[in-house]
């Protein structure tokens, strides 16, 4: 079989390796504990679903623009403007099948072979594989100081005459960490500067914690959508909890929309009405549910944090915002994947690998689930590899002794 040197060159994923063992556990009956989950356990807010309805009772259900509907572009247009303070026309914006395809759009159209993008680790497991499949070059920035907030120094080292733009995702996948706002500042005035794009990835925008606020790119440039090399990527899989309904969008200057609907028009063709109108429901319906699943992140990451404390040779950051948060491990193990791989024979609980993430002996925990499920993991992960925990635990039904340590 003929396979292409692209396709080969893609990585595989561990996750979904791990997420597979897991479900063949499940169906076993095993009391499999999920921490590597991206989505909560949320409902989807009632005007989405009632704006979805509609159009299926409706039956007419079509193609749409390549773009995203009218109506639906508003409604981006009016939280654009309300959250960046910037008032994009229609044609600055574009719907696309989740945030994911807004990012694999722009990266196809500004791409040339070997141009590179810098990306900051710990960083989203696809950014350097979407970059790869467009044919460019990901270019890894990793903290000298081992933490998780780079220096503009080390993003500025890292930059070449091959460089066409800049990944940031704060608050960050996976570590949880949100960037100073000194650090946004900085890394806009530089990249208008060198004219290179800034891609901002804001879809945990206002999952954030303790206070804090929103930080928007466009504060710190004079220039408008259309000439500044701000972007902005966002959707609704995370801030209402909408993961499967695979809506997101992009905010970017005309002429690079323009391209970005003939790579569409090639690919997807346009996204679902149905789905479409589900996110208008949610963009433009009561906004508290936003603020409700904030705070159950948000008591969520407490209680993640308490646990952890009591787990002896880790080192946590305390995450600003998202789902997640990225203990270092490595005093247990080096390698991440067989890690996750022990603690999932061992004690039925499912982690992400840190090496997926650019950050080897780490290992992503998601606190997107129940406080049973995070107190039981942990006391699970406890449970296999700390020697002064105790040597038993009942797992389900079942007692187990621990005879590895």
């Amino acid at each position: 079989m003929s396979i292409s040197i692209l396709a080969r060159s893609i990585q595989e994923s561990p996750t979904l390796a791990l997420n597979e063992q897991a479900r063949l556990l499940r169906e076993k009956g095993e009391a499999v504990v999920h921490l590597g989950a991206g989505e909560p356990k949320n409902k989807a807010p009632i005007n989405a679903i009632l704006t979805s309805v509609a159009k299926l009772n409706a039956g007419d259900i079509k193609y749409t623009p390549t773009d995203g509907i009218p109506s639906l572009k508003k409604a981006i247009i009016r939280y654009t403007e309300e959250n960046y303070d910037r008032l994009p026309a229609p044609e600055q914006v574009m719907v696309s099948g989740g945030a994911k395809q807004s990012l694999w759009n722009l990266l196809f159209t500004i791409l040339n072979p070997q141009d590179e993008v810098v990306i900051i680790a710990p960083y989203w497991v696809s950014y350097p594989e979407m970059i790869k499949m467009c044919y460019g070059i990901p270019v890894v920035v990793t903290p000298e100081d081992g933490g998780f907030y780079p220096r503009m120094k080390e993003i500025e080292q890292a930059v070449s005459s091959y460089t066409k733009a800049i990944i940031i995702n704060s608050p960050n996948n996976p570590s949880g960490v949100m960037y100073p706002e000194s650090f946004i500042a900085e890394i806009v005035e530089y990249c208008e500067k060198k004219g290179i794009y800034l891609i901002m990835d804001d879809i945990y925008h206002k999952l954030i914690f303790d206070g804090k606020t929103v930080i928007t790119p466009y504060k710190y440039t004079s220039k408008n959508i259309e000439e500044t090399k701000v972007i902005t990527i966002n959707g609704i899989s995370k801030l209402y909890g909408m993961t499967g309904f695979r809506i997101g969008w992009l905010v970017a200057p005309k002429q690079l929309v323009d391209i970005m609907i003939n790579v569409q028009a090639q690919t997807t063709s346009c996204t679902s009405l149905v789905l479409q109108a589900a996110a208008e429901g949610a963009l433009t319906g009561l906004q508290s549910v936003v603020e409700t699943l904030r705070l159950t992140l948000e008591n969520n990451r407490n209680v993640m944090l308490a646990e952890l404390k009591t787990f002896n040779g880790i080192r946590v950051t305390k995450p600003d915002g998202t789902y997640y948060c990225l203990p270092d491990f490595s005093a247990y193990g080096k390698d991440s994947v067989k890690l996750s791989k022990m603690l999932l024979q061992k004690a039925l609980v499912v982690t992400v690998p840190g090496k997926e993430f650019g950050m080897e002996g780490h290992l992503r925990l998601s606190y997107a689930t129940t406080v049973k499920d995070i107190k039981e993991g942990i006391e699970r992960m406890r449970w296999a590899l700390d020697p002064n925990s105790p040597n038993e635990i009942y797992i389900g039904e079942r007692k187990l002794v621990r005879d590895w340590l």
